[in-house]
């Protein structure tokens, strides 16, 4: 790396003389042309807010804040693994004029609608706090691409080495490997390509060398891999080469369990520290807030939503995100619906009327959903500014608002400020306060349930096959060693898997060839009606590649490379299952903490809030009676003061606890699926599906029983006035 900025101080030195001499232009390093292809698919990988932050990057650049060498330095690497146009001046400029621009627009309109300053010093903290991370947006950027890269080079290795074991051309094997692997790593080994088509280095060896140099502290067993590859394009005999090939794959797959191995052992401890600040501490904190905000009535909700609803978050995420970030390579898995566009109606919820068949997209079902919900919620609140008379039931209280030991709504009279009204400490408005927190987690766990059903059900199809798959490629590759031509070796393969995954796969096969009269690379690879349409696999895409390659060279050849395939699935398979077994533990724990933890210990403290607001603000108002002057009670005329202010509504204290819970389930199952999965988009929302939706109606039930419960038993320990 610093002789790659040696190079560029050179090369900016001259141009800086041809500029001078010539009066030409050079270009910022952000305006870099680079080949069409090359922008066109990067457009298709990155995601639109990078656009948009290359783009105000570049206008901050004018600034020109340069960074120290060493930052330059550090900056300019995650640039390059990311694929960025940027440069280190636009990125340190953006960092320090964005937040404080933000910052100062939030603090004015909160201010003006609130009044209150609390808001101007958070939003202006909270703006140069925000300063330093921004300024490491790239690497943040580096690490997330390192994540999703380092989840795919066991198939990467596995795609080349196959490859090359038919054709000993490291050339074509890397276009092999970009063509069934997924972005990132696919955009990797295609600019390692056209580096050299667009002579930045003379051969593919030249570039490939310094693409693997970037991988050096975070992957070493991925460049041990393809040097172990490289070295067989240099073996005299083909047994060597052979094993030259075996030996790369053998060896990333050891390194990788190692490594796991290490990861699976130091996880406890920051999981566990995750784990006590980002959910026990504030959730048991929370018991004792109701008695807090009682005694110092300054506090207002507010200033506890703030602390719960997005410090606490942000803590969480960025801590699991820094464990994230030390995962080793793993073998992942890919969303098969960007792979394939015929697959992307599965997104929609799908139905038939008639012979029409009708797709609506779950954002519609999930903000209708909200919108229900939401309505629900604030009804409290809209009945209060509608001047709805209060209802109440139970016995006659005189110390409530409604006259009755239960108040649907229960505003009462602000005692620090007669005349004004506070609430709603009503049961009744706390119970529909749920409907706001079901509108959060149940609308967004159905939309990315809904969205990722069918898909998640087509790749658990394509997973089985994939476990059957070694056996049958085995199968077949006999086949082909016995001399059998391929369109029938095909078919006896199907006969002999009957009722299988992958006794299917190949009798469509067999039917397209024998009824349709395809050939066997069209009856496998054609768009409409091909078998891999029904079942859309990488490993099972380029497993049938390597077989209508390797079959133009003979049947012996194209049955040593099935056999060989088939090894390497079944090897693949075992090291994934291994590194599974080694995270058990701790996954276990954490999905423990998602699906009942969580929802049940905040729902618990809801209750118990209910009940201590409602004894508080009763004791408040009957000791209030004693406050007449009589000298006969004592230290008892100052209770009333030094219980403060009524206390934080339920309403709103539930509001706050629910949204929290919600983040906290969202959160923690990214969490779980990257320490499991790796980058998996597509497991990742199936399971933010599944543990919102079950973990918010969880916590509902258990908030709203207890808090049933406890009012009543607040009730009845109370004397009535």
């Amino acid at each position: 790396m610093p002789d790659e900025i040696v190079d560029r101080d050179l090369l900016l030195k001259y141009k800086t003389r041809l500029e001078a001499e010539l009066g030409a232009k050079s270009l910022p390093p952000s305006k870099i042309i680079y080949s069409k292809e090359y922008q066109d698919f990067r457009k298709e990988i990155l995601s639109p807010h990078l656009s948009l932050y290359e783009k105000l990057c570049e206008l901050f650049a004018k600034i020109n804040i340069k960074p120290s060498k060493k930052r330059e330095l550090e900056l300019l690497e995650a640039i390059e693994m990311c694929h960025l146009q940027v440069s280190p001046a636009g990125v340190i400029g953006f960092s320090f004029i964005t937040p404080i621009f933000f910052g100062l627009i939030l603090s004015m309109i909160f201010w003006a609608i609130s009044g209150a300053f609390f808001f101007v010093y958070f939003f202006m903290g909270i703006s140069l706090i925000l300063i330093g991370p921004l300024g490491k947006l790239p690497d943040f950027l580096a690490t997330t691409w390192r994540l999703r890269a380092s989840n795919q080079m066991i198939l990467c290795v596995f795609y080349v080495v196959t490859y090359m074991r038919h054709t000993s051309n490291i050339e074509l094997a890397l276009d092999f490997a970009a063509e069934h692997l997924s972005p990132p790593l696919s955009l990797d080994l295609k600019k390692v390509l056209w580096d050299v088509e667009t002579e930045k280095y003379s051969t593919v060896k030249e570039s490939l060398e310094a693409y693997l140099k970037t991988w050096k502290t975070f992957n070493i067993e991925f460049i041990e891999a393809f040097h172990m590859i490289e070295s067989s394009l240099y073996e005299g005999s083909e047994e060597k080469r052979l094993g030259a090939l075996d030996k790369g794959l053998d060896l990333i797959l050891d390194e990788t369990y190692e490594k796991m191995l290490h990861y699976a052992h130091n996880l406890k401890s920051p999981i566990t520290m995750l784990h006590m600040l980002g959910i026990i501490l504030p959730i048991l904190g929370l018991v004792i807030l109701p008695l807090v905000v009682s005694f110092i009535p300054e506090i207002k909700w507010y200033h506890l939503a703030t602390i719960y609803n997005l410090f606490l978050p942000l803590l969480v995420y960025f801590m699991g995100k820094k464990i994230l970030a030390t995962r080793p390579t793993g073998y992942g898995e890919t969303d098969i619906s960007e792979d394939n566009p015929q697959l992307k109606k599965y997104r929609n919820v799908l139905f038939t009327i008639g012979k029409t068949e009708v797709k609506i997209n779950p954002l519609y079902i999930s903000v209708f959903i909200f919108m229900v919900l939401f309505t629900i919620g604030i009804l409290p609140i809209i009945l209060h500014a509608l001047h709805f008379p209060d209802i109440g039931w139970g016995k006659v209280d005189k110390t409530s608002s409604c006259g009755f030991s239960f108040c649907f709504l229960g505003y009462e009279e602000d005692r620090e400020n007669p005349g004004q009204e506070i609430g709603p400490f009503g049961i009744g408005a706390g119970i529909l306060s749920m409907s706001l927190t079901l509108a959060f987690g149940l609308s967004l766990g159905m939309y990315y349930k809904l969205k990722s059903q069918n898909i998640i059900k087509i790749r658990e199809e394509s997973r089985r096959l994939e476990e059957e798959f070694a056996g049958a490629l085995f199968q077949l590759g006999n086949r082909l060693g016995d001399g059998i031509p391929t369109e029938m070796a095909v078919g006896r393969v199907a006969e002999t898997m009957e009722g299988t995954t992958s006794g299917k796969f190949f009798e469509l096969v067999s039917n397209n060839i024998r009824r349709i009269g395809m050939s066997v690379e069209e009856a496998i690879f054609n768009p409409k009606y091909g078998a891999l349409t029904y079942f859309p696999s990488k490993v099972i895409e380029s497993s049938m590649k390597v077989l209508t390659e390797s079959v133009k060279k003979g049947p012996a050849v194209a049955a040593q490379a099935l056999i060989n395939v088939s090894k390497y699935i079944k090897e693949i398979h075992r090291v994934n299952e291994r590194l599974k077994d080694l995270l058990a533990d701790v996954i276990s724990s954490m999905r423990s903490q998602i699906k009942f933890l969580a929802p049940v210990i905040s729902g618990i403290v809801i209750g118990i809030t209910a009940m201590i607001t409602n004894i508080l603000g009763k004791l408040g108002g009957q000791l209030g009676q004693f406050n007449t002057g009589q000298s006969n009670l004592g230290a008892l005329k100052n209770i009333p003061n030094i219980l403060g202010g009524r206390g934080i509504p339920a309403y709103y204290f539930q509001i706050m606890v629910g949204v929290y819970v919600v983040q906290i389930v969202w959160i923690l199952t990214i969490l779980t699926n990257g320490i499991e999965n790796g980058s998996d988009n597509l497991n990742e929302r199936y399971e933010l599906g599944i543990n919102l939706i079950r973990s918010t109606i969880m916590y509902i039930i258990v908030a709203g029983t207890v808090t049933l419960l406890f009012s009543i038993i607040a009730n009845n320990i109370l004397p009535k006035a």
